[in-house]
């Protein structure tokens, strides 16, 4: 019985049948009566060999279940079924049935024909409409190839238009060019007329100035021929002394000027900073105090230049004033003569100053065997930066910092042992350059959580507990026989006494006072 049942499935008897059914569907309105009547007869035999190999198989399950084995569902399922098929065969209305099918068929038949020639004639109008498109498309071609030329006519003389208008352009470029060479050749011929009469105003006023210094020589050599008992030798300059104009300095303008000095204050900072901090930690291990130191250095000696420029503006305003006349105002005049001047400024007085002032400073401090004088090269090179700062417009200067200030980001960048997130400013290591108030250079800060107040708990027991010597200036002014001398080192000049540098310190400040 199994192989029986698996021979008929492997015949596919049943999906050819399927098959069969669906392809008869499907061309059942196409097909004609015979062809009809053939595809069901096929199936017909095709349906007799399935039911025949399906009774063989109900034949030998029977026989492998025994006698009475499915007794009673042949009785209840394949009895009356066959009883059924049997009585409907065995009817007086065969021959109805097949009158009945052949009207159908011949009925669907002509309904066929009818639909074929419906078919045809759509044909035929879809054939005409297919004509009168072709028709169409051959215009719209000839259309499109006349655009073409069209379009081909019109590029060829585009370009040829274009190509003259390159060539008008080449030609309006290049009288363009020789009309801004002649209005160039035109202004610096202006600018150097109004240099001359600018040379020629300040010539005057030299002339001017020359003659006041001659009177105020002549009367001073007077006073100094009455007879003295031993001849006192001094360095005493001379005021505003008259020399020859550089051309290239005065004709150097406020941006030149201001772009240098902002350079130059960035390579202190990158170079003679870094040179003075390795200098300091020879003597001091602690980092801060070093940095304290330089920063407090870089405010006192911009302190003390821009102290200095005001009272040599000051004189050179009381000796020009008196013989000013051009069309120059008298404050442009001054700060031109000290921008062609510059080095009549006393830088070493200014250094002086700033190394007093640091010595009673009370916010850094140092061993005893350490003067600040070690670190003059950068005093001296920031106060000359600060000095030629002042000569500008608007002059620069560096921003105010204290301690426990709120961080700004636009002003200062953290310096790399800092912490980040940070809010306060510890203490700073280099200022900001300011001009109008705007940030033109950032500078340095330390930024730590908690340890302001540890500073200043430490800053106040070291003050309870120390005693900040005298400064080494003010000392060997009082008793210069007291000369403090670092371990192992060499006397600076000013402790030392040196008495030329200090003559014509005095002699500076006696000539200031006139």
């Amino acid at each position: 019985m199994a192989d029986s049942l698996r021979r008929l499935i492997a015949s596919q008897s049943c999906g050819i049948l399927q098959e069969k059914l669906e392809s008869w569907y499907k061309d059942y309105r196409i097909n004609s009566c015979d062809q009809n009547l053939n595809r069901c007869c096929e199936i017909i035999e095709i349906n007799s060999m399935i039911q025949g190999q399906l009774f063989t198989i109900l034949n030998q399950t029977a026989r492998e279940g025994g006698h009475y084995a499915g007794v009673e569902t042949i009785k209840s399922r394949l009895l009356p079924w066959l009883g059924t098929c049997f009585s409907s065969t065995t009817s007086g209305r065969p021959f109805e049935t097949s009158l009945s099918l052949i009207q159908e068929s011949v009925e669907k038949e002509r309904q066929l024909r009818e639909f074929a020639s419906i078919r045809n004639q759509e044909l035929q109008q879809l054939e005409k409409e297919l004509n009168s498109t072709r028709l169409q498309l051959s215009l719209v071609q000839q259309d499109l190839a006349e655009a073409q030329m069209a379009l081909e006519d019109t590029k060829t003389k585009s370009a040829t238009t274009l190509l003259a208008a390159e060539d008008e352009i080449v030609h309006l470029k290049a009288a363009l060019k020789a009309s801004q060479a002649q209005e160039e050749s035109a202004l610096r011929n202006l600018d150097r007329l109004n240099d001359y009469e600018q040379q020629v105003q300040i010539l005057k006023d030299e002339v001017a100035i020359l003659g006041a210094q001659k009177s105020v020589l002549q009367s001073r050599l007077a006073r100094s021929r009455s007879p003295s008992p031993r001849p006192c030798r001094s360095r005493s300059p001379s005021p505003l002394p008259l020399r020859s104009c550089s051309p290239g300095r005065a004709r150097l303008t406020n941006a030149a000027r201001h772009a240098q000095l902002v350079a130059r204050f960035s390579e202190i900072y990158a170079q003679e900073r870094l040179d003075a901090q390795a200098l300091l930690r020879t003597y001091i291990d602690d980092l801060e105090t070093v940095q304290r130191i330089i920063y407090v250095a870089v405010v006192e000696s911009f302190h003390a230049a821009k102290m200095a420029f005001r009272q040599f503006k000051m004189r050179v305003r009381k000796t020009l004033s008196l013989t000013h006349s051009g069309p120059e105002s008298l404050e442009d005049t001054i700060l031109d003569y000290i921008v062609r001047h510059e080095d009549l400024y006393d830088v070493q007085a200014s250094v002086n100053e700033v190394i007093r002032a640091m010595n009673i400073n009370p916010k850094i401090s140092f061993p005893p065997e350490v003067d600040f004088i070690m670190i003059s090269n950068l005093i001296r090179e920031l106060c000359r930066v600060a000095f030629s700062m002042q000569t500008l417009v608007p002059p620069l200067d560096i921003a105010f910092g204290a301690d426990g200030e709120l961080f700004n980001e636009s002003k200062y960048r953290r310096s790399y042992d800092s912490d980040f997130t940070a809010p306060l400013v510890v203490y700073h290591v280099w200022p900001a350059l300011l001009e109008n108030d705007s940030v033109i250079a950032k500078g340095e800060a330390v930024s730590k959580r908690g340890a302001l107040w540890s500073r200043r708990s430490r800053s106040k027991s070291r003050s309870r507990s120390r005693s900040r010597s005298m400064s080494p200036i003010l000392a060997h002014s009082i008793n210069p026989s007291r000369t403090l001398l670092p371990r192992s080192r060499s006397p600076s000049p000013i402790r030392s006494g040196s008495p030329s540098k200090w003559a014509y310190s005095v002699n500076n400040a006696s000539w200031f006072s006139h």
